[in-house]
């Protein structure tokens, strides 16, 4: 496996039959969700999680995602997602990159960015991050200069 970028918060997904859609490979939206799963996991890992968030009223929410699907992948396989912040402006924005590549023989499967942004989860708002955050979310972004995308 090629990591665009160093040292991944890695999870491990096996495809599952209930996962396959009509063409025999793992459905595009079950990609969002193992995204979702695997970001919740690296931030409360980091020290935050959803219940960090209900306390604060705030969230990061996706206002902006891309996802690349290179492979398609099967029943049985396993997947394996790597995730990075690559940006914590502090304010209200944050990105987020995924690679996922299959275990068996190190295929790239998919590249996915989100971009984030802070929220006020009672109003739904836009609203400025709480200082904790930025105190933990930004020591763990990898600088967009350690970027290797050959």
């Amino acid at each position: 496996m090629h990591w665009d970028l160093p040292s991944p918060y890695i999870r491990k997904v096996t495809v599952g039959r209930q996962h396959v859609d009509g063409l025999c490979h793992a459905n595009n939206a079950e990609y969002v969700q193992w995204c979702e799963a695997t970001a919740w996991a690296h931030s409360a890992e980091l020290g935050l999680d959803v219940t960090n968030y209900q306390d604060l009223d705030r969230g990061m929410a996706i206002r902006h995602g891309e996802y690349d699907y290179i492979l398609a992948a099967r029943e049985g396989d396993e997947l394996v997602f790597g995730t990075w912040l690559t940006e914590v402006d502090g304010r209200l924005n944050m990105t987020r990159r995924f690679q996922v590549f299959r275990a068996a023989d190190g295929a790239l499967v998919l590249r996915a960015r989100w971009r984030l942004v802070c929220i006020e989860l009672s109003s739904g708002k836009p609203k400025r991050m709480p200082a904790i955050f930025k105190e933990i979310y930004s020591p763990a972004v990898i600088a967009p200069e350690a970027e290797n995308n050959e």
